[in-house]
C-alpha cells in the first residue's frame, strides 16, 4: 500500500484511537560478547569474531558478561524500575539463518529490571509519562546479507551471505507497556520517547546508541481502536527503524494504513513490517509470532542472576546526572528562556552546542550558528542536525575567527558551506577562497573614494549632519568588496573622508 492510497491522517484519528508499543533495542559497549570472550570491535572482517560458544557448537558453554549485567541494571535504575532479586534466562526458540543456535539465549518471564517509567518532553514543552513494561537482557543475531536482488532483501535474490561477529553481542531490549491516550500526538512521542532513551543511555555511559550504526534500533508496534472502545486491535510491528525521524515516519504511517484497511472492511494482519526511507512506507514481512510459539524454557547452562542489594544501590548512587537534571542546569548556563531551550531540544541541538561551547566558543556564539546556518541546511536536506558533516570544533573555530575580526558573518556563512561541502578545515577554507575581512585603510580606500563618488546626494546628507546615512555608503562599499570589508572600519573611514565625527 503506497503513501498515496492512504486516508489522511486527519480522517484516521477523527474514527480511530491509535495505541503503541515500543520495543527498543541497544546493543552495548562491551569489550566481549554477553556470554564468551569473542571481541565485539566493529569492522573486523567476516566471521572473524567467533568461537564455539557463540556458534552454538556442541560441549561449548556460555558464561555471563559481568559487565553486561552491570549495565542492565543501571539502565533500569535509570528509567525507574524495580530490579529483581532474582532472575533468570531463557531460550527463545526459532529458526532463521543468522541464529547459530537455533535459539536466541534472552529473558522471559523473570527480567532484570522492570515495572519503570520515562517522562519525556514534546515539543511543545509539555511532558508525557511513558511506562517501562520491562528491560531485559539477551544476545544479537547475526547478519544476513542477500545477494543479487534489486532491494537488498531476500526475495529476488539469488544468494544469502551470513557474518556471525555480531551473533552474542550484550543488547538490552526495553519494553513499553501499551502507550495509550497520545491521540494524534502519537508519532511525536514515539520519536520524543526514543530520543530521551538515547540521551540517557549516552548519558550511562553503557552504549554510543548510534543509530545509524545499528547500536540502538526501534520496533514499533501501533494498532488502532473505533474512538471510544477499549480493546486493543490487531497490532502491526515494524522492525528495526533506525532514525529518530523514521519512528515518527513510521507510527504515522502505519496509523494511516491501518485506518485505510479498517474502513475498508478488511483484516489488519498480526505481522511484522519493513520501513523504507524513501517514502515513509511499510510493507509486509513475516506473520508475527507469538510469545508461546517461541516455546521459551529457562537456560539450563546458566546459573541465576541475584544483584545483591547493597550493589544495586551503590549502583544507584553512581548514577550519572541524567538527561532531564542536565538540560535544566545547560539552560541556567546558557541563560536561555523556556521557549528558547525548547526551540533548541526540538533541533536536537543540545550536545552540539554543548560540544561547541567546551571547544572554547561562546554560549551565545554556539547557539547562534547550530540554530541558525546549520539548522537551516538540516531542514533542507531532512536529516539529522547532528548528522551534518561539520564538528562542534570547526564551528567553534568559525565563531573565533568572527572574534578576532578575520570574518564577518556573511563571510562565515561561507566558510561554513564549504566546510559542509567537504573542502577542509576553516582556516584552510579562509585562505584557498580569499575570504578573510578586508580591514586595511590602503586597501578600503578606493572603494570609499567610489561609494562617495557614486552617490553625491548621501553624501551631502551626511556632510550636513544626516550620519544616519552614511549606512547607504557602507552598503555600497560591501557590495563592491564582495562583502569581505571591515563595516566598522568602512563606517570610520567614510565619515572621516567626508569630515563628519561620528
Amino acid at each position: 500500500m503506497s503513501v498515496k492510497n492512504l486516508v489522511s491522517y486527519e480522517d484516521a484519528l477523527a474514527s480511530f484511537d491509535p495505541v503503541m508499543g515500543l520495543e527498543v533495542h541497544v546493543e552495548l559497549g562491551t569489550k566481549t560478547k554477553m556470554f564468551c570472550g569473542c571481541s565485539t570491535e566493529l569492522g573486523a572482517e567476516p566471521n572473524s569474531q567467533v568461537c564455539p560458544t557463540c556458534l552454538g557448537l556442541p560441549g561449548s558453554l556460555p558464561v555471563v558478561n559481568a559487565i553486561g549485567v552491570e549495565s542492565a541494571v543501571k539502565i533500569g535504575l535509570a528509567l525507574n524500575c524495580e530490579i529483581a532479586e532474582w532472575c533468570r534466562f531463557a531460550r527463545k526458540n526459532y529458526f532463521y539463518p543468522d541464529m547459530p543456535k537455533n535459539f536466541q539465549t534472552s529473558q522471559y518471564d523473570e527480567p532484570i529490571a522492570f515495572n519503570g517509567y520515562l517522562d519525556v518532553q514534546l515539543e511543545d514543552g509539555s511532558t508525557f509519562r511513558v511506562e517501562i513494561e520491562r528491560a531485559h537482557m539477551e544476545e544479537d543475531t547475526g547478519k544476513s546479507s542477500h545477494v543479487g536482488g534489486a532491494t537488498g532483501r531476500i526475495h529476488g535474490a539469488t544468494h544469502s551471505l551470513l557474518d556471525y561477529n555480531r551473533a552474542g553481542i550484550p543488547l538490552i531490549e526495553i519494553v513499553t507497556k501499551p502507550i495509550e491516550g497520545a491521540g494524534e500526538r502519537a508519532p511525536e512521542v514515539a520519536k520524543a520517547y526514543v530520543a530521551e532513551l538515547r540521551e540517557l543511555i549516552k548519558a550511562l555511559g553503557v552504549s554510543e546508541a548510534r543509530m545509524d550504526k545499528g547500536q540502538m534500533r526501534c520496533d514499533v508496534n501501533l494498532s488502532l481502536r473505533p474512538n471510544g472502545t477499549e480493546k486493543f486491535g490487531t497490532r502491526s510491528e515494524t522492525k528495526n527503524v533506525n532514525s529518530l525521524r523514521s519512528v515518527e515516519r513510521a507510527a504515522r504511517f502505519e496509523i494511516q494504513r491501518h485506518a485505510t484497511v479498517l474502513t475498508d472492511g478488511g483484516t489488519i494482519v498480526q505481522e511484522t513490517r519493513h520501513f523504507h526511507e524513501e517514502d515513509g512506507s511499510t510493507t509486509a514481512g513475516r506473520i508475527k509470532d507469538n510469545a508461546e510459539d517461541y516455546r521459551y524454557f529457562p537456560e539450563p547452562d546458566l546459573v541465576p542472576i541475584a544483584p545483591a542489594r547493597a550493589w544495586v544501590e551503590e549502583l544507584r548512587a553512581g548514577l550519572p546526572e541524567l538527561p532531564r537534571v542536565r538540560r535544566a542546569r545547560l539552560q541556567a548556563e546558557w541563560g536561555l528562556t523556556d521557549k528558547d531551550m525548547q526551540s533548541v531540544l526540538n533541533a536536537g541541538a543540545v550536545e552540539s552546542i554543548q560540544e561547541t561551547i567546551a571547544a572554547g566558543a561562546p554560549a551565545d556564539q554556539a547557539r547562534k550558528w547550530w540554530m541558525g546556518e546549520l539548522a537551516r541546511r538540516a531542514n533542507e536536506t531532512g536529516t539529522e542536525l547532528a548528522e551534518q558533516p561539520i564538528t562542534p570544533a570547526q564551528v567553534a573555530r568559525v565563531a573565533a575567527l568572527v572574534a578576532e575580526g578575520k570574518l564577518n558573518d556573511k563571510l562565515a556563512r561561507q566558510v561554513i558551506e564549504a566546510v559542509l561541502a567537504g573542502e577542509g578545515e576553516p582556516d584552510a577554507v579562509v585562505e584557498q577562497r580569499g575570504l578573510a575581512v578586508v580591514s586595511d585603510d590602503s586597501a578600503l580606500g578606493a572603494a570609499v573614494d567610489q561609494a562617495i563618488a557614486e552617490n553625491e546626494a548621501i553624501a551631502a546628507k551626511i556632510r550636513d549632519g544626516k550620519v544616519a546615512a552614511v549606512g547607504a555608503l557602507v552598503g555600497a562599499v560591501m557590495k563592491t568588496t564582495r562583502g569581505q570589508a571591515d563595516a566598522a572600519r568602512v563606517k570610520d573611514l567614510i565619515l572621516e573622508k567626508l569630515g563628519v565625527s561620528a
